[in-house]
């Protein structure tokens, strides 16, 4: 397979432009993806300790 160097270098540059969107979008929202990360975390460990009280109990 034949790709052209004008080819290859539009394809770099839509990669490289789309590796910047969304590296930057996850920078934007890093504080909202670590809120909604430990929200889950402690929600997982409170269903944990529910099970645990639960099997302890019978």
């Amino acid at each position: 397979m034949y790709i052209d160097p004008g080819s290859g270098g539009m394809l770099f540059q839509i990669l490289a432009v789309a590796f910047g969107v969304i590296s930057g979008t996850v920078l934007m929202f890093s504080g909202r993806i670590k809120m909604i990360i430990a929200k889950w975390r402690r929600t997982m460990r409170k269903d944990e300790e529910n099970s645990e009280e639960n099997s302890e109990q019978k």
